[in-house]
């Protein structure tokens, strides 16, 4: 573990070019995205990402992890390696829904990045915070670097008031009882180390929505610095939400496991 990793961790707030980074150079970085039912989202948040890397010369893959959509998401995928390449579009399905937590285990294990982005296909996370991300992690030499709603400058759109408290009370909550020293637990849009990231995974046991949060808990059990950038959470352009009553019950159950055991 480097000389930097701890507790601390830090908002991004000057924007600086990536220019100023050359050592970034010779990094890549992978972005883990886990499909179903993606089709119409597809092909736009691959387009801003390759834009986004592009204009920052950044050296960049997309590792898409389809879980059996049929509505066919991997048909647009398989083209989409047509246009981009296939060194840059991976399409790595899976016979059906089996988790997200398995789909970020599935997806690691053929980036060949070493730097680890995940986010959602939906543009909930949109691909222009990456290089604040990346800068901010560069800067620190963070671990981990966290897309958060929850500090100056960041923010949800789209949301009815409902949403809005059941996800604030959902991170008061983690926050009160696990202490996590990070702003946004229920967060899924994050910048890691490769190595960072296969130890959590493999840390890690919940399944489904709560597996963000565990994972920011166990970095703080394993001392792992963490930083945080404001981003503007955006609710799904096409389909449906997945989040359900199913979730937020388990959420509630994985904060008091994870309370009675970390």
């Amino acid at each position: 573990m480097d000389s930097n990793s701890g507790s601390q961790h830090a908002v991004l707030t000057v924007d600086d070019s990536l220019t100023n980074y050359p050592t970034m150079a010779s990094n890549k970085y992978s972005v883990l995205l886990p499909t179903y039912n993606e089709r119409e989202n597809l092909p736009i948040i691959t387009w801003l990402l390759a834009r986004t890397f592009t204009q920052q010369g950044i050296d960049w893959e997309i590792v898409i992890i389809d879980d059996g959509s049929p509505d066919g998401t991997q048909d647009v995928a398989k083209e989409l390696q047509k246009v981009y390449g296939e060194n840059h579009i991976q399409l790595r399905p899976r016979a059906g829904k089996l988790g997200l937590g398995t789909a970020y285990v599935h997806g690691l294990q053929y980036a060949t990045g070493n730097y680890i982005i995940i986010m959602d296909a939906d543009f909930s996370h949109h691909p222009k915070f990456i290089p604040d991300m990346i800068k901010l992690q560069a800067e620190h030499n963070y671990d981990i670097v966290s897309g958060t709603r929850y500090r100056p400058g960041g923010g949800v759109y789209g949301w009815d008031l409902k949403r809005k408290l059941v996800s604030r009370g959902a991170n008061f909550l983690a926050t009160l009882m696990l202490r996590p020293k990070t702003s946004d637990l229920t967060g899924s849009f994050r910048l890691y180390k490769k190595e960072v990231l296969h130890q959590l995974i493999n840390a890690t046991i919940s399944k489904g929505y709560v597996f963000q949060m565990e994972m920011i808990v166990r970095a703080r059990q394993f001392n792992y610095s963490v930083g945080e950038v404001p981003i503007t959470f955006v609710d799904r352009v096409y389909g449906e939400s997945k989040m359900g009553v199913s979730e937020i019950v388990q959420y509630a159950q994985g904060v008091w496991r994870l309370f009675r055991t970390i």
